[in-house]
């Protein structure tokens, strides 16, 4: 054998040679004993209980994802760097830990200076924190970062399932002790409150650890590397964003503090470990717990404007606060808010790179932010949301020039605009239910903005483009067409995706691959006859007649429910309707429920405008809002 040819070698060699090579040999004995102990053992010593954090890891490690079964292709690895400086860290985000080490004890994972070093590069730290009802929004915040190479962050866990279930995926992660619950607990709501007192807490608790904090709500993303941006600003104690609509610069400089006048937003903010922002945060972490009716936002923006001004020497820093904090307002272009991002879409208008966007002016609750993170394909979703039960439902919407850009945008021009389109998407609603298939919706259209106030259509000052695609939630009601209705009263779930959904990355080639183009032709004209097989398509298009009534529907498509994507040119007129009454009458108690309000008509009380699924059947319908108490209710 080799080993023992190699022996008999050194025996016949010097001294010299034979004492190293022996020397050698128990060192891998030695070495190999301590490796094997220290894998297999199920009671890591305290010593190791950040081994979740330091612990070496294989390049080959395969990544699982039981819970939403992310494949490999969705995560994103880097190379291992060497250990041993505090701006290096050992192990790569999504490693997971292996199956057969016992996940440390829940003391472990407690916020020390020790554990949050571990992270920082820099001297910087990104931190971010949720409960178990915002793990995916957690884990796209995570994937973002990743794939801009970024490392240096933590997540803070504020219940025991999230924390176990980020650590299993290799994600670092702290306990914030709040034992919340898992819930999502809604906009407003005491919890939510409470998850604000929770930020505070945290940012006091860091700041004392000497490093820069850059603070986030798990409800944006990031688009670009923010630190050298903040980094441009070494000055700054504290840079936030804002709810800034109209801009105040035209470029990536900070905005122009006396011009700026809308709430600085704790969504994004950057704060260094001066004594000035340790006492700012010490004194707002005292006002809120004072007094649990005070929103933490309204107290931050309370507490700086104790005394703002004047500008520190000739930068757009601001001294604040005590009058010796310094302040810097991120520009709302590049930070986006959902306004600026979503319906200005200011970034592009002035020919910027988007660093973040936060899921902010939006109106269907978290299930709303999750949909306009989708429809920018800025979600990570598993791969089975790309490929539902029954295949996807599309179709070309049509609206005609004249509703887009004729006349005046008003009140009256944006609901005969958005009605247009109402109807339609009625239609398609109705097909992919009889087809059962997921509809993808389309791209909607409109002529004015939507808010919580009065306002003369867009906002003076701001660069709302008129006529402007907007969000599904600036019209429909995201969070109730996801809700699970008892079937016995609104018949069968419809389910839908965003309207990018066919043009994400994330599509499987297999449902590109698997797509029926349905062209509407009129009944009786040369191959538009059911009884004259239909059925057969023609280079992946299908001639179908106008009108059709349910039964044909059935008939016919049912020779293509293997297809993943069956595409109309157009739905108008395709539909005669349901011949089952009953199927009918859940239908339509479904989906009027699935549209909202337009707000407001400014100096009128109630200024909202209601929309309606079922306008067109009607006579005399118009956008007004409700003229008395009694008629201020949704249309159904």
């Amino acid at each position: 054998m080799a080993w023992r040819k190699g022996c008999e070698e050194v025996a016949n060699s010097k001294p010299l040679f034979l004492t190293i090579y022996t020397v050698v040999v128990i060192g891998i004995v030695v070495s190999s004993f301590y490796v094997f102990s220290a894998i297999y053992s199920s009671n890591p010593p305290a010593a190791q209980s950040s081994a979740w954090l330091s612990s070496l890891s294989s390049e080959n490690t395969r990544v699982t994802d039981q819970t939403l079964n992310v494949s490999r292709s969705a995560v994103h690895f880097v190379p291992r760097p060497s250990s041993g400086a505090q701006n290096e860290w050992s192990r790569s985000i999504w490693d997971v830990p292996p199956t057969n080490k016992r996940m440390p004890p829940l003391s472990d994972f407690r916020l020390t200076k020790a554990l949050v070093q571990q992270r920082v590069k820099d001297n910087v730290v990104i931190v971010t924190f949720g409960n178990y009802a915002f793990m995916d929004f957690i884990l796209t915040w995570v994937k973002q970062l990743r794939d801009l190479e970024v490392s240096n962050f933590l997540v803070g866990a504020m219940d025991t399932k999230l924390l176990e279930a980020l650590y299993w995926k290799g994600i670092p992660v702290f306990d914030m002790g709040s034992h919340m619950s898992t819930v999502d607990v809604g906009w407003g709501s005491p919890t939510f409150h409470k998850m604000g007192r929770e930020k505070v807490i945290l940012i006091d608790s860091i700041l004392p650890f000497g490093f820069e904090l850059l603070m986030c709500d798990t409800d944006m993303v990031w688009l670009k590397n923010p630190l050298p941006y903040l980094a441009r600003y070494p000055e700054a104690d504290v840079l936030t964003s804002s709810d800034q609509v109209i801009p105040t610069v035209v470029d990536d400089s900070l905005e122009v503090w006396q011009e700026v006048s809308g709430a600085y937003n704790i969504g994004i903010f950057h704060w260094r470990p001066t004594e000035s922002a340790k006492k700012l945060a010490k004194q707002w972490k005292e006002m809120l717990l004072a007094d649990d009716k005070i929103w933490d936002q309204n107290g931050f923006n309370d507490i700086l404007h104790k005394q703002l001004g004047p500008s520190v020497d000739e930068s757009a820093l601001v001294f604040a606060f005590d009058g010796k904090l310094k302040m810097g307002i991120l520009p709302a272009s590049i930070f986006c808010s959902g306004h600026t991002y979503f319906v200005q879409a200011m970034y592009q208008q002035l020919r910027l790179e988007p660093y973040a966007v936060h899921t902010t002016f939006q109106y269907g609750g978290t299930e709303g932010k999750r949909h306009r993170l989708r429809e920018a394909m800025l979600f990570l979703d598993p791969p089975e949301y790309y490929n539902p039960p029954g295949g996807f439902l599309s179709f070309k919407p049509h609206i005609p020039k004249s509703l887009m850009l004729s006349g005046e945008h008003n009140v009256g021009s944006h609901f005969t605009l958005v009605n247009y389109q109402i109807k339609q998407i009625r239609t398609a609603l109705a097909i992919a239910s009889l087809l059962n298939r997921t509809l993808v919706m389309p791209p909607l259209w409109c002529r004015v903005d939507r808010l919580w106030y009065g306002h003369p259509g867009v906002l003076e000052g701001s660069m709302t483009r008129q006529p402007f695609l907007c969000p599904l939630d600036h019209v429909f009601e995201v969070n109730v067409m996801l809700k699970k209705l008892p079937e016995e009263e609104f018949g069968p779930q419809i389910d839908f995706r965003e309207y990018s959904t066919l043009d994400n990355p994330s599509l499987p080639s297999e449902i590109k691959k698997s797509w029926l183009d349905v062209k509407l032709c009129t009944e009786g004209t040369q191959g538009c006859d059911v009884s004259n097989d239909t059925t057969t398509s023609v280079g992946g298009v299908l001639k179908f007649p106008k009108h059709s009534n349910e039964e044909t529907f059935m008939k016919v498509f049912s020779t293509f429910k293997d297809i993943k994507v069956i595409k109309f040119s157009s739905v108008q007129d395709a539909f005669q309707g349901f011949t089952d009454k009953e199927r009918e009458d859940k239908f339509r108690n479904r989906v009027k429920r699935y549209v909202g309000i337009w707000c407001c008509v400014p100096d009128l009380s109630p200024g909202h405008i209601y929309y309606d699924m079922y306008w067109d059947e009607k006579p005399g319908w118009k956008a007004i809002p409700p003229q008395t108490s009694e008629d201020d209710h949704p249309p159904w």
